[in-house]
């Protein structure tokens, strides 16, 4: 059965058992915004051809190289590597499944590492610089929702998420909303594989992705969403981000994201 949010025009953001101030996310386009585009990056520890484009997706946040463009980064570790002598401490078969779900729906000839997708419209080999920025660039044209955040700092490790969207484009599926929890930076030594030797570092490295429903049909104009998600006491608090976004189901197009720190 699938989870869907009611439809509201006004929402009021509230928070229980607080344990930390609230922090909230400004919506993620507007008169003054920038775009938001998600850039993911399936990648792998055990991948020799990896490191490239784990730089250039550090490159891509840190200088946010298209105007008008709000560059969001997902690094999603893949587990189909770990069996050639190195077990990626980040990858999951949840990320290699995602990644095999784009082949699919992009038409990809097969799975590789490393490989870059904008927006979920459009994937390549992920150390293309041009590529990349040629991706973002019509990406960012695209119509998107916007979205508004607050998160809440719960007991146990909790964060609850109460938020609004709005605007959402024309789409004849009823998007997903989805929150991921990134870590950045990540340095891990790798002393096996096909990177042994190397001391590696990664930006936005997905420590949990999580489903929180979908949007019912038909298009209003504006819902309500709200979940939950859990943080592991070996991730560093200070380091996290939440990365909310609407995404088609079957299609696959990314309909509108935001990010907010947690630190």
């Amino acid at each position: 059965m699938r989870r869907t949010f009611l439809a509201a025009t006004s929402v009021l953001l509230a928070a229980a058992v607080v344990l930390a101030i609230p922090q909230r996310a400004a919506p993620a386009a507007g008169d003054d915004a920038l775009t938001p585009v998600i850039v993911e990056l399936f990648t792998s520890q055990g991948c020799s051809s990896c490191p490239p484009a784990d730089d250039l997706l550090r490159s891509l946040e840190r200088n946010q190289p298209v105007n008008g463009a709000q560059v969001i980064v997902l690094s999603e570790h893949v587990d189909y590597w770990n069996r050639l002598g190195w077990k990626d401490p980040y990858s999951s078969g949840q990320f290699s499944s995602r990644q095999r779900v784009y082949v699919e729906a992009l038409g990809a000839e097969h799975m590789y590492t490393p490989m870059m997708v904008v927006d979920g419209r459009t994937a390549f080999v992920g150390s293309r610089p041009i590529t990349a920025r040629e991706a973002i660039v019509a990406a960012r044209k695209a119509p998107k929702a916007t979205l508004a955040i607050e998160a809440t700092g719960l007991a146990e490790g909790t964060i609850r998420i109460d938020g609004v969207v709005e605007q959402v484009p024309p789409t004849t599926e009823a998007p997903d909303v989805w929150v991921a929890v990134t870590e950045s930076p990540i340095t891990t030594a790798i002393t096996r594989g096909e990177n042994a030797s190397r001391t590696l570092t990664y930006t936005g490295v997905v420590r949990s992705l999580t489903w929180l429903g979908s949007l019912p049909r038909p298009t209003r104009a504006s819902y309500a969403v709200e979940g939950r998600v859990r943080l592991r006491s070996t991730w560093r608090r200070e380091h996290l981000r939440l990365v909310v976004f609407l995404q088609e189901p079957t299609g696959r197009r990314i309909l509108g994201a935001t990010q907010l720190a947690l630190g």
